[in-house]
């Protein structure tokens, strides 16, 4: 195996905030790698990158015209308005972060439609003595320059919905489906499980522009989070970028990304 950590484009640092929430603050010391991994996840080859963050050796695929096409359309700004390609961009960072943390997690892959609904993301953690679902880890994903605002008018609505038994159809699909390759699990126990309030996990991950990105400021940017998902710690997810310009680098991360596949279907031709 090869050394894992030569590809990992985010530094993850862990933070605990007592009992309010615990996790990690990223930050990106190689935008180049990074660009190329999002290129490679726009291109449709997610699992290429899962791979490569597993330390695996993986032989570099093919380009089809057609599929960089596709690509390059999912990293450009639609009508000057640049929040939803952001967002999925966001998204794609959120899920290579999330397996930064976890190699070879069960986590979904990102979606390749802008602004599509359903969940940004989730993960699944399995107890390897029982061969059971111990967790179901619900991502909320925001690229925003109005972190608490958004934290407070959007993500806490959604995860109270979430406590209170609301979308537990799409959660579950969502489960079946994050199960197809997995071997042992019981499909129907498993939806027994997520059936528990306590199996169920939060993960909201957040870009700050102005907050400072320490302890006192990420208390004050998740204040209420253990009033939304109550009990363990262990159900309080925080994620933090912090990126003062975010349009700007947004827009930077895209055009490197994009450069890539360029180079990609060049070095097929």
């Amino acid at each position: 195996m090869r050394n894992r950590y030569k590809y990992m484009s985010i530094t993850l640092t862990p933070f605990f905030e007592n009992d309010l929430c615990q996790g990690f603050t990223w930050t990106v010391p190689n935008e180049d790698l990074l660009a190329e991994q999002i290129a490679i996840i726009a291109l449709g080859n997610s699992h290429h990158v899962q791979r490569i963050l597993a330390g695996a050796g993986v032989k570099h695929a093919n380009v089809n015209l057609e599929a960089a096409k596709d690509a390059i359309r999912l990293l450009t700004v639609p009508k000057d308005d640049s929040s939803q390609r952001d967002g999925w961009i966001f998204q794609c960072i959120s899920w290579i972060a999330a397996h930064q943390a976890t190699p070879n997690g069960i986590i979904v892959t990102p979606q390749m439609v802008l602004a599509q609904k359903g969940f940004d993301g989730m993960q699944i953690e399995i107890d390897t003595t029982s061969n059971k679902i111990s967790a179901v880890i619900i991502f909320e994903d925001k690229a925003t320059v109005n972190a608490r605002t958004t934290i407070t008018g959007k993500v806490w609505p959604e995860f109270r919905k979430l406590e209170a038994g609301e979308r537990t159809n799409e959660v579950t699909a969502q489960v079946i489906g994050l199960l197809q390759g997995v071997p042992l699990i019981d499909r129907d126990e498993a939806i027994e499980n997520i059936l528990w309030k306590e199996a169920r996990r939060y993960r909201v991950s957040v870009t700050i522009t102005d907050t400072p990105d320490n302890s006192e400021g990420r208390k004050s940017l998740f204040a209420g989070y253990d009033q939304v998902a109550a009990n363990p710690v262990e159900r309080r997810r925080g994620e933090t970028f912090l990126v003062p310009n975010l349009r700007a680098w947004m827009q930077t991360i895209a055009d490197k990304a994009i450069a890539a596949i360029n180079a990609k279907v060049a070095a097929n031709v």
